[in-house]
């Protein structure tokens, strides 16, 4: 079923593709440049602008890390999930390689240098060791361990393999790991149940140009964001027991969103 208005999605559009065509030759410039300061922060008043054209507004709950670096840990729901995640943490993303090949979207990836991850045996271990190079330089990365998109209802358990770039210390120390929970919760006000929110999750067969510009012609839309307190595998004992106690936070994140009821949640930073 339609429902939003096509001259909407049209300016969301033509704005999107403006604002992108102007900022990523400064970026690429400044990227060249070695420019930290900006190769750091514009990608993310970058994605915040994107968030404010597509009409999307962030609410979060509990406290980012200050920490640096940083693997947030994540679920995922859409494409979305990078305007919103990016526009509230400088670092890049983990991403399936085939994201290396879309159109458009694949010179954005690789400018804010995302990591791309061949699935296959023979190669994890090469992504896996450039996860530990960009975090053993100071990188903050954002990985999404489901390894695909959901329905934004449950969140799938979490592969463990990815998370041996926990076992990297520097300065004798574990690297900080957070778990992030990301839910769109409202649209123009009205909470979304599991009929409706599939308008914004992107998963399955969906495919993503008549997605994104349905996406575009709705009103305005709230995704609820949920930092975890910060936890390193050394309080855990390995990666696989990491790797759960993130699945379970970030689901109690989602659930608590979904229903509207922040007293699920423990007490956050």
């Amino acid at each position: 079923m339609w429902i939003g208005s096509p001259l909407r999605g049209a300016f969301r559009l033509l704005s999107y593709v403006t604002l992108t065509l102007v900022a990523l030759p400064i970026y690429l410039l400044a990227a060249a440049l070695r420019i930290r300061p900006v190769i750091r922060w514009m990608p993310v008043y970058y994605h915040r602008l994107v968030c404010f054209i597509m009409g999307i507004r962030v609410r979060v709950r509990g406290t980012r890390s200050g920490t640096t670096p940083t693997l947030f840990v994540c679920n995922h729901v859409s494409y979305l999930d990078i305007e919103v995640l990016g526009g509230l943490v400088p670092g890049s993303f983990v991403a399936k390689a085939e994201v290396a090949t879309w159109p458009f979207f694949a010179t954005l990836a690789k400018a804010q240098r995302t990591i791309f991850i061949e699935r296959t045996s023979g190669k994890t271990s090469a992504s896996r060791d450039e996860m530990l190079r960009r975090l053993n330089t100071g990188d903050n990365l954002m990985l999404f361990p489901e390894g695909t998109s959901t329905d934004g209802t449950r969140v799938l358990p979490f592969r463990s393999a990815l998370f041996g770039v926990a076992q990297l210390r520097r300065d004798d120390k574990p690297i900080v790991v957070q778990p992030v929970a990301i839910a769109y919760t409202r649209l123009d006000g009205i909470p979304l149940g599991r009929y409706w929110r599939p308008l914004f999750a992107w998963f399955g067969d969906l495919d993503l140009v008549p997605h994104l510009w349905q996406m575009t012609c709705l009103g305005e839309t709230e995704a609820v964001v949920t930092f975890f307190p910060p936890v390193d595998i050394d309080q855990l004992g390995d990666r696989k027991k990491l790797a759960e106690f993130c699945y379970r936070q970030v689901s109690l994140g989602v659930q608590a969103a979904n229903a509207g009821r922040d007293e699920l949640l423990p007490r956050l930073a």
